[in-house]
């Protein structure tokens, strides 16, 4: 251990020590306290959709996912092998940034609701707490982007995953990657946030009701 000249405080070889009873850095918890158990290898529902099965939306209204969405992507989710989920996205004019460019926006909604599809092969219900995107290549507007996401781990409430996405096809060139945590919610959760006029037409659709109570009726 060694006092830097400019007297901030001991380190040692891997940096500054911290002080007695200051909390760990990010890559550990605080002094005294155990380290939460890793994330348990994810398990695909006995009552999950089998593969290639579509997954259908969620809400008509959904941007992400709903046909009736203004603008909306419109995705067709299908299931996959193990816990994973795939996609193609076709951005459009309504979907550009820079001319003749899919907005980086668009592509990180999509990889969120491709991820967020996830759901229906664990049977529960969650919502985005983290995303993080890389994007590696600008997606030209009216090419085919094939989104694949899959669940890495569960850790109590918490759900890990990651999703990818190629121009052209699936092992076409690599334009965009993400790492998402999900945290999972009751039902409760969105009739208490959402505004009232959406929650009542939800309430009212059919098919949000049929995929609502499909999870629902697995978990309670």
């Amino acid at each position: 251990m060694t006092m830097p000249a400019d007297g901030t405080g001991p380190t040692d070889a891997s940096g500054p020590v911290p002080a007695p009873g200051a909390a760990a850095g990010p890559d550990g918890p605080p002094p005294g306290e155990r380290a939460p158990a890793p994330p348990a290898p994810p398990r695909r529902h006995p009552n999950a959709p089998p593969p290639g099965s579509v997954l259908g939306p969620h809400y008509d209204g959904c941007f992400g996912c709903g046909p009736r969405a203004p603008g909306g992507l419109r995705l067709v989710v299908r299931a996959g092998e193990g816990v994973s989920v795939h996609t193609v996205f076709t951005p459009t004019t309504e979907h550009q940034g820079a001319p003749g460019i899919t907005h980086g926006g668009m592509l990180a909604a999509a990889l969120d609701e491709t991820l967020g599809s996830l759901n229906w092969l664990l049977m529960t219900t969650s919502v985005t707490a983290r995303l993080e995107t890389d994007y590696r290549a600008p997606v030209p507007l009216g090419t085919a982007l094939h989104l694949t996401a899959r669940c890495t781990g569960v850790q109590g409430r918490k759900i890990h995953a990651e999703a990818e996405g190629r121009t052209g096809s699936p092992d076409g060139p690599l334009a965009v990657v993400a790492r998402a945590l999900f945290v999972r919610v009751g039902l409760a959760h969105f009739t208490a946030h959402g505004r009232a006029e959406e929650v009542a037409a939800a309430a009212r659709d059919p098919e949000s009701i049929r995929s609502m109570t499909r999870i629902f009726e697995v978990n309670s």
